[in-house]
């Protein structure tokens, strides 16, 4: 004897049902609220006639998974909760649609649902727009630190050749005229060793300026831009930090580099500037085609605060950093406490090796 739901629930916008799969594969709607036609294109009795046609709306490539999850509910007896497209032809259109039912097992074998199917269309093209925006948004920034990378190092370029140069030809000179002053004036030797020291660090500041701006040594790879940036990170914060590599070389294109490099310097600042740690250590593994950087210390750890703060742009721009190179990043706690930051990006493959022969 069918359960059919209450007259109540056959006014529902929803579509109400019942569904019965046999022992045999037989399938049948013994219950179909008036929510059929609106939801499905088909009365509910001509549903209830030829209730195969149910699977035959369900576009080809969503009936794989409409099929596993329904047999996985009645093998279980679990809810089934199973959403897909289906092709309504008396409006020419295709409609998401969620179905959610509970299982039972009848006396004869047969497995019985009661459940409610729904329209979820509207929704899941909202999913989409904000899965298309997020992706047109997450391409953007990505140009953003591609024309940033571009435009800083033509400006520590233009630093370097030409403030450089012209610093340099200025201590020349000045050594040329200094060797030309009067012994019998110290005001002028003063004022010329004045301006040689001053040249001096004009000459450090310029040098610092490049370096912040992009380090010329990220030509040679992420390795040595790695190595350079733990020593100057020591000498700067006085923080002991190691760098462990399980690869000797390691060939990135210079974007992949670049993008590393800067996640790896973010972490080194916030670490400066908030963990009040002692140790630091970067670790640079590669396996089975995945590259993975960790950089960790042993400082009082980051908090779920943290993490959550409006103003957390470092935070959000390694995420992002690491996103556009089509790699994940995470934020935990290291062993033994402080905090570990984790980028995993995938390399990719090596181009075949071609052999000429000789004949």
């Amino acid at each position: 004897m069918n359960h059919a739901p209450t007259s109540l629930v056959s006014h529902t916008p929803a579509l109400v049902y019942q569904f019965q799969l046999a022992p045999g594969g037989a399938v049948a709607f013994p219950y179909l609220s008036e929510g059929c036609l609106a939801l499905l294109g088909l009365p509910g009795p001509e549903l209830q006639a030829a209730p195969a046609r149910f699977e035959q709306l369900i576009l080809p490539e969503d009936r794989p998974s409409y099929l596993e999850s329904m047999r996985a509910s009645a093998s279980s007896l679990w809810s089934w909760n199973w959403e897909g497209r289906i092709w309504v032809e008396a409006w020419k259109d295709v409609k998401w649609i969620n179905l959610r039912a509970t299982p039972r097992q009848l006396p004869d074998g047969a497995v019985q649902w009661d459940g409610i199917m729904s329209n979820i269309t509207e929704s899941k093209q909202e999913q989409q727009e904000v899965r298309a925006s997020r992706a047109r948004l997450a391409e953007l920034t990505a140009h953003i630190e591609r024309v940033k990378e571009q435009e800083r190092e033509r400006i520590s370029r233009e630093i370097h050749d030409d403030l450089g140069g012209n610093l340099t030809a200025i201590k020349m000179a000045l050594a040329m005229l200094v060797a030309r002053l009067p012994d019998g004036d110290p005001l002028l030797q003063q004022k010329a060793a004045y301006v040689d020291s001053l040249v001096d660090r004009t000459i450090d500041a310029v040098h610092r300026l490049t370096l912040d701006l992009r380090p010329s040594v990220l030509d040679f790879g992420l390795l040595p831009a790695l190595e350079w940036q733990v020593k100057e990170f020591e000498a700067q914060a006085g923080i002991a930090c190691t760098l462990q590599a399980s690869m000797k070389e390691l060939e990135l294109d210079p974007e992949q580099a670049t993008a590393l490099f800067r996640i790896a310097q973010e972490a080194l600042t916030n670490i400066a500037k908030h963990a009040h740690a002692s140790v630091v250590t970067i670790k640079l593994t590669r396996s089975r085609g995945v590259l993975t950087l960790k950089i960790s210390d042993n400082g009082r750890g980051i908090q779920a605060a943290d993490r959550a703060k409006p103003d957390s742009f470092g935070l959000r721009g390694m995420a992002e950093r690491a996103r556009a190179l089509g790699g994940t990043l995470n934020l935990g706690h290291a062993a033994g406490g402080g905090t570990e930051v984790a980028i995993k990006i995938k390399l990719p493959a090596p181009a075949p090796e071609v052999t000429i022969g000789h004949e």
